[in-house]
Formats: C-alpha cells, sequence, structure tokens
C-alpha cells in the first residue's frame, strides 16, 4: 500500500503561481510513474503532467509552459509548479503513483486549487 499526501492547493489570482506537494510513504524510486491530475466540476479526472522514474516527464497540451512536474528522491516527494494560472486551471487536483508491476495505482486525498479572474 502506498500512501500520498498532498499539500499546497490554495487561491491565487490569474496570472499567479502554487506548488503543489506529495510525499509518498514508499520509496519513490519503487513507484514507476508519478503523476499529476485534476477534476473541475461536472468534467472528466484529466492527466495533467507525469514523471517516471528515470525522469521523463509528460505534459497536458493546456499546461505545457505552464507547468513543472519535479521529483526529490531523497524526499519521496513530487512536485507541481504552476506558473501564469489561469481560471481554467482551477481544480481538484490530485497526486498518483503508478506501480507497473503490481497493476496498480494510488491516489492522494485531492487539493483544491482555485484561481480567480
Amino acid at each position: 500500500q502506498v500512501q500520498l499526501v498532498e499539500s499546497g492547493g490554495g487561491l491565487v489570482q490569474a496570472g499567479g503561481s502554487l506548488q503543489l506537494s506529495c510525499q509518498t510513504s514508499a520509496n519513490i524510486l519503487s513507484i514507476d510513474v508519478m503523476g499529476w491530475y485534476r477534476q473541475a466540476p461536472g468534467k472528466q479526472r484529466e492527466l495533467v503532467a507525469s514523471i517516471g522514474r528515470g525522469g521523463r516527464t509528460n505534459y497536458a497540451d493546456s499546461v505545457k509552459g505552464r507547468f513543472t512536474i519535479s521529483r526529490d528522491n531523497v524526499k519521496n516527494t513530487v512536485y507541481l509548479q504552476m506558473n501564469s494560472m489561469k481560471p481554467d486551471d482551477t481544480a481538484v487536483y490530485y497526486c498518483n503513483a503508478l506501480i507497473l508491476t503490481r497493476a496498480q495505482a494510488y491516489w492522494g486525498q485531492g487539493t483544491q486549487v482555485t484561481v480567480s479572474s
């Protein structure tokens, strides 16, 4: 079982920045892919960004150039730096850990991000 604890959500004005953190209870190097997803009211959950064990990153088109995902293997923590934020970024953001050999995905509790116009 992998537990994920998110922090860093809140209220920010359009154009501002926030950083989300997600700390894992497991050695982060045992996790194949760490990702951030978001779900806005009335919409499906969508992938925002992901980072593989080797450091390869992937971003949704809507956040490319504005968001950066990174990881600290010593702190077992993955970060999502969000810059130039827009009202459309308003959502609950969820941390995800994917372990392919177990075919299992783990989720954090979610953190609210609200961008005011």
